[in-house]
């Protein structure tokens, strides 16, 4: 396994999507970005397929909708787990909703 090294990335206040972790040659797999969704916003329905994600809700609320499993609403303070294979839609509030996400693939313990 190659050496790993930290590194920092400062959270843009823009109101645009923004990179965290992808493509960094020090993470093995985890992916994780900042998203900023304006009112009534949604992200589109996708599936996490392999991989764990833990959404982070930094500013706003809105519902996180789980095909087969249900619809979380969600504000800021709160983190949601979405585990592997699940398709899921977040959907910004009226006021908006800004967030971070970190995903994962899962491995054998």
């Amino acid at each position: 396994m190659a050496e790993t090294k930290p590194f920092k990335v400062t959270l843009s206040e823009a109101d645009e999507y923004q990179t965290i972790l992808a493509g960094r040659p020090q993470s093995f797999g985890m992916r994780s970005g900042r998203q900023a969704l304006g009112a009534g916003v949604e992200c589109g329905v996708h599936s996490t397929k392999a991989h764990e994600e833990v959404l982070v809700i930094l500013k706003g609320h809105g519902l996180v909708q789980m095909t087969g499993v249900g619809d979380y609403p969600v504000r800021a303070g709160e983190v949601l787990y979405v585990p592997p294979e699940t398709e899921h839609n977040v959907v910004a509030g009226e006021e908006g909703l800004r967030y971070v996400y970190v995903v994962a693939p899962i491995t054998e313990a």
